[in-house]
């Protein structure tokens, strides 16, 4: 990148601190299927392209080390590129206590065991991600807010540091923003921080998951709002504005909000774990996928393997960016599962997955790009579907959507027989301009009963690389040509989201219409880019539209912990009433929820007419409400 967008600088408050498939119809196994047997280590990925790399305990140290080290100097700043890559290792151990295995993990990069539980890979030495420097030759200017796109999974690190001298032997480093997940990790012999605290300042971050894991003490620092859930902690310091605990053996108490910031809650309502790949004792791969739980703490694999199917790789069609949506689209008529490999895909036509308990997932960050106006993906209200793993990127042409999930604006969501099995979307993320322009009505339609929403980000782009020529450079100009009308709209009932990160929408960033609908984390900054109030007002008069809204005829909805911050970088004086908008009813409940200026505009109301105003006088200073209504 060779300008500086406010993301970069103006987040103020964050100074606080690897065959080839044949078909086949999938019949799902009992949720207690054993599992397989301990693999053994096998070389080899069948058919899964040029951007996967399968590392195996007979691979020498010094080629593993030397090839992820390339890798890394590639991606590291490679924010807005079209490369994908997925790393794996195969069943073992790698690095020694003389010799540690330590690596960066840069952007649209996957790093997974490839183990059937996560002890069955042991990476001995360090993962890392550390902040950009973005000014002054890259030496200043060294922040995380933009460290998004990268995946690490199902293996144990025993952090070593041998080598690293000073501040940076005292931590594995994981300093990330959104669209980053950290599953089924085990973290043992030293610190997790979830920021770069050695490198130059500011040192800012924003926003990040974690789920399914197993940690050490963990230094939270900078990070402005996250989302740890399903995990064990040996111990969790700072924050910064609302850090929200899901079913984490060792969170800490929920007492005093906002000091401490912590909002936690006992158990998570509904969770299921991402599917993953794993390779069993005589070398074939799997996909496994974890069964559905309800009232759920800790880990799903502290007592053993967790619950779920393995799916043959045989039974998936294995998709490379050559593949039309048509063939994609034959395949899944055929009773196939789909696999994407690492790439970009333009998608021309809808792809449409239909029957009951398909497994959709991506490797390497693969990105599916609508093409011709094309809503890439449609969901059948079938039970069990899942998608994984995937980007949804908005075109050129205006689609109507990029993900649908259920009939739009029909009445066929009221399928039961997902009551126990839902839908369920794993680290999905959607990007409406960046790369290039990017124009959708709504990013994501839920119009299905019961779906479970599990990490996802949903960006209008608010800095990129699209070539705008306005004269504001890309302010004024991105308004016009950068469009994205809603980021979220829920019409389903039941619908239940762990994680949920929107953010710069031109209207409504979530409008959530369903009955009993459940979210634990949301995070949403309104869009940086009105022109002007008028292009910032509701045709009833209202000033702006709220990041947050519950449609006026919901009866029962609940939200804790939840954050909507303004940076109105075009016109300061731009004014939203609300940051969070609801139906007065005793049935609707908000808990621990914020607003925040980060250096221009105002929130009026943290919620309805209720909470002081964010402004430029109380820049980086959130405005609270405990609970609304107030008990």
């Amino acid at each position: 990148m060779t300008h500086h967008p406010p993301r970069y600088r103006l987040r103020l408050a964050a100074t606080i601190l690897a065959a080839a498939l044949a078909a086949g119809s999938l019949t799902a196994a009992p949720a207690t299927a054993a599992p397989p047997a301990k693999p053994k280590p096998t070389p080899g990925v069948p058919g899964f392209g040029p951007n996967v790399t399968v590392f195996s305990p007979e691979t020498p140290l010094a080629d593993i080390q030397a090839q992820l080290d390339a890798l890394a100097d590639e991606q590291r700043d490679a924010e807005m590129s079209t490369a994908r890559h997925a790393i794996y290792f195969l069943p073992g151990e790698y690095g020694t206590a003389a010799t540690p295995l330590q690596f960066e993990v840069g952007y649209y990069t996957e790093v997974a065991g490839l183990g059937a539980d996560p002890e069955d890979v042991t990476i001995n030495g360090a993962i890392e991600v550390y902040n950009r420097c973005l000014e002054d030759g890259g030496t200043a200017n060294c922040i995380a807010l933009n460290n998004f796109w990268r995946t690490l999974s199902n293996l144990k690190l025993q952090v070593n540091k041998a080598g690293q001298d000073g501040c940076r032997s005292s931590a594995n480093f994981w300093a990330v923003s959104q669209a980053v997940s950290l599953r089924r990790v085990q973290v043992t012999g030293g610190n997790l921080s979830l920021m770069d605290y050695c490198t130059a300042g500011p040192q800012y971050a924003s926003g990040g998951y974690i789920a399914d894991s197993d940690l050490p003490d963990v230094i939270n620092g900078s990070q402005q709002q996250w989302l740890i859930r399903n995990s064990v902690v040996d111990s969790w310091s700072n924050g910064v504005w609302n850090q929200v605990f899901s079913g984490v053996t060792g969170a800490p108490e929920e007492a005093g909000f906002p000091d401490p910031p912590y909002t936690t809650v006992a158990r998570t309502p509904v969770s299921r774990e991402k599917p993953y790949l794993h390779v069993d004792g005589s070398g074939e791969y799997f996909v496994r996928v974890p069964a559905a739980r309800r009232e759920t703490s800790g880990s799903s694999w502290a007592g053993g393997a967790t619950a779920g199917r393995s799916v043959p790789l045989s039974d998936f069609f294995i998709a490379r960016p050559t593949d039309s949506a048509k063939a994609i689209n034959v395949a899944l008529a055929r009773g196939r599962h789909l696999l994407f490999t690492p790439g970009v895909y333009d998608i021309d036509k809808t792809i449409e997955v239909r029957r009951p308990d398909t497994v959709v997932l991506g490797l390497g960050h693969a990105t599916l790009t609508s093409a011709r106006g094309a809503t890439p993906m449609r969901l059948a209200d079938a039970a069990g579907i899942i998608i994984a793993g995937l980007t949804f990127d908005a075109g050129e042409r205006k689609s109507p959507a990029l993900l649908q999930v259920g009939k739009p604006g029909g009445k066929g969501h009221r399928n039961k027989a997902v009551a126990g099995n839902p839908i369920t979307l794993n680290d999905v993320y959607f990007r409406v301009g960046g790369p290039h322009v990017g124009r959708t009505t709504t990013a994501v339609e839920i119009n299905a009963d019961r779906v479970l929403i599990d990490h996802i980000w949903v960006w209008r782009a608010d800095h990129g690389v699209e070539g705008f020529t306005g004269a504001n450079s890309g302010d004024t100009e991105r308004w016009r040509t950068n469009t994205g009308t809603y980021g979220l709209i829920v019409t389903g009932d039941d619908v239940t989201a762990t994680g949920l990160f929107v953010e710069h929408f031109q209207r409504y960033n979530t409008l959530w219409k369903g009955e009993r609908g459940r979210v634990i984390l949301y995070q949403n900054e309104l869009p940086y880019d009105p022109p002007t109030q008028a292009d910032w007002t509701r045709p009833d008069g209202t000033l702006g539209y709220p990041g947050y809204k519950v449609a006026d005829s919901v009866r029962s909805h609940s939200l804790a912990g939840a954050g909507v911050y303004v940076y109105n970088r075009n016109d300061p004086s731009v004014v939203t009433a609300s940051g969070f908008e609801v139906p007065d009813r005793a049935g609707v409940r908000l808990h621990h929820i914020m607003t925040v200026n980060l250096g221009a505009g105002t929130i009026v109301h943290v919620v309805n007419d209720t909470g002081t105003q964010a402004d430029n006088s109380n820049t980086g200073t959130p405005q609270f409400v405990v609970d609304y209504p107030t008990p």
